[in-house]
């Protein structure tokens, strides 16, 4: 009976996860056939920019977005491209009066937040109208409206303009719970990715560099906010630093904001901006629909400018979707090189960097495009460590003032398990070996002296070798790049200034450099690498992964939180070229 009942519990289960895949695939089919219907938009419309969802560079290939779906790699999320297409056509569209901004969480970095702010200041010289609404607006927000033409906050709002800053977390305590040692190898004062595993709290070093380019970042942001609102540096940075804003009225009294009103009113204020009666109803336009609508005047060009995005950390192998796997960005380099029609080659970058073979790999293909087409690197929100490394041999790096990069420097991190096994688990690890180093690296005893100098040798090594190639794709002695290296972090602002940058700009500037260098002119097309999966290759592939993950959680029980923190320390296993661990800047 007990077995009978089984059977038919699993039956049960099958039928309904089949279901549930089945109603998926047909939202899916019914949505990729909308989207590919004309949209049209009326006269007198708006376009509506909510920005409630996180931005990646590229928009996603999900005919769910709309419904907010998100499931293994599929993700409920906004792109870039975009967004900036969006705001670009809708200057040129007649049946677009302005923009409404009504947002109050922006989840991008700040990169991305330059673009879309540029895109918008952009948008006001035809003569159309940005207005802005919140009912709580952060930093990143706020940022955005800064360019409004009016900036209406909730009456029972709040305002975030309080300056920059950046929150650490640190495991020393919980890894000496839990008997594990992170036995660590680095190069570089300011390297700081591996401090939260040794120590439990910011280095002096590691402090010295935050503050640094918090404040660049900061500064570069206030004089922007500033010029916009028809204020001084010196009065904004005084509200800021003694936060002055606590309320909407504070936020009005210093020339944040130009009303306080409710959502309805700055919706009133637009009709009127329009010329329409108050009781007629706004045509608003989301961007899930405006991103639909065709351009008219597309290129027929046979000429291709390569834009390659890389995003997210450097792993080796081919990598996910949300990653930058070596083999598979080699590939994508590779392939634009061999394309005759490809003219030239931008490499957009997201990246806190990852392993240093993987960076290397990477670096190779770009050392060999750039011996026959031009090769062209943007920085988005972050290109550092690994992620100069893959930038460092292109043609020309562009970056904006507020991008974080540098980090020239590399760590590794073998983790020591023994005394977790032992003393938590009740499990003991016995070794038999043909050498004296044959089970190097190992992760269930501690490391001897010579073989920690042996790997930190190899740390050496490396930093040698990323530094010369470095000093080589800058134009600059060893030596003195050194003295920008070391790990440290900048901003956009501080790498120009020391010759790790060369252009201020953003992807489309990049292009542009791209397309003169090439020769092309605006006589080109785009053709965007690496090649996207479809729908059902992301959908079946996220199953899989939340199917390993549920089976991991439901065999290891209570342990499964413990496995999960041995991974993520075990990703960082050999060497890496990474940025300060987990930095968010908020």
């Amino acid at each position: 009976m007990l077995n009978f009942l089984k059977y038919v519990l699993a039956t049960i289960v099958g039928l309904l996860i089949f279901s549930f895949i089945s109603i998926l695939l047909l939202f899916g089919i019914a949505a990729s056939t909308a989207s590919r219907d004309e949209v049209t938009v009326d006269d007198g419309s708006v376009l509506e920019l909510r920005l409630d969802k996180p931005i990646l560079e590229r928009d996603p290939k999900n005919p769910l977005n709309e419904l907010g779906f998100s499931f293994g790699s599929l993700s409920s999320s906004d792109g870039l491209d975009q967004i900036k297409a969006a705001i670009r056509r809708a200057k040129m569209d007649d049946n677009i009066e302005g923009i409404f901004l009504n947002m109050s969480f922006v989840d991008a970095g700040m990169g991305k937040l330059e673009e879309i702010r540029n895109e918008l200041i952009d948008f006001k010289r035809s003569g159309k109208f940005v207005i802005s609404y919140s009912d709580i607006s952060t930093e990143k927000a706020y940022y955005l409206a800064s360019v409004a033409d009016k900036i209406y906050l909730n009456p029972m709002g709040t305002i975030e303009f309080n300056g920059l800053s950046s929150e650490m977390f640190f495991f020393k305590r919980m890894l000496d719970k839990l008997n594990i040692e992170a036995q660590i190898f680095k190069v570089g004062t300011y390297k700081s990715a591996v401090e939260p595993f040794f120590l439990e709290k910011a280095s002096d070093a590691n402090r010295e560099q935050l503050n640094s380019f918090l404040n660049s970042i900061n500064n570069y942001q206030l004089q922007h906010i500033a010029k916009a609102r028809g204020m001084s540096v010196a009065e904004l940075k005084d509200v800021q630093d003694n936060l002055l804003v606590r309320d909407p009225e504070d936020a009005k009294k210093f020339k944040l904001i130009t009303d306080i009103g409710y959502y309805d009113e700055a919706i009133t204020a637009m009709k009127k901006r329009i010329g329409i009666d108050e009781d007629e109803k706004l045509k608003l336009v989301q961007l899930s629909k405006y991103k639909k609508v065709k351009d008219k005047d597309i290129s027929t060009s046979k000429n291709r400018i390569a834009v390659i995005y890389a995003e997210g950390d450097i792993v080796d192998g081919d990598g996910a979707e949300d990653n930058i796997g070596s083999r598979n960005y080699a590939d994508a380099i590779r392939k634009a090189r061999l394309d005759d029609d490809v003219k030239a080659v931008v490499l957009r970058i997201s990246s806190p960097g990852g392993s240093a073979l993987a960076s290397d790999i990477i670096w190779r293909e770009v050392q060999l495009t750039k011996k026959v087409k031009p090769i062209i690197a943007s920085m988005s929100d972050v290109a550092a460590s690994g992620g100069y490394y893959i930038a460092m041999g292109c043609d020309t790096i562009v970056a904006h003032p507020n991008t974080i990069t540098g980090s020239i420097g590399v760590f590794g991190v073998i983790p020591n398990i023994q005394g977790f096994l032992n003393e938590k688990l009740g499990i003991t690890v016995d070794h038999v070996s043909t050498g004296k180093f044959s089970d190097v690296p190992t992760i269930t005893r501690p490391m001897t002296e010579q073989e920690k100098e042996i790997v930190q040798n190899q740390i050496n090594q490396i930093y040698e070798t990323f530094t010369a190639k470095a000093a080589q794709g800058r134009n600059m002695p060893q030596d003195k790049l050194k003295e920008y290296a070391s790990g440290r972090v900048w901003s956009g602002i501080e790498a120009k200034q020391r010759g790790l940058v060369d252009e201020y700009g953003g992807l489309e500037k990049a292009i542009a450099i791209a397309a003169a260098k090439a020769g092309v002119e605006d006589d080109y097309r785009i053709k965007e690498l690496p090649e996207r999966k479809s729908f059902f290759e992301e959908l079946f592939g996220g199953i899989g992964a939340q199917a390993k993950a549920q089976s991991m959680k439901a065999e290891l029980g209570e342990l499964y939180p413990y496995y999960q923190m041995y991974k993520k320390v075990e990703s960082l296993k050999g060497v890496q070229a990474r940025m300060p661990y987990e930095l968010h800047v908020q």
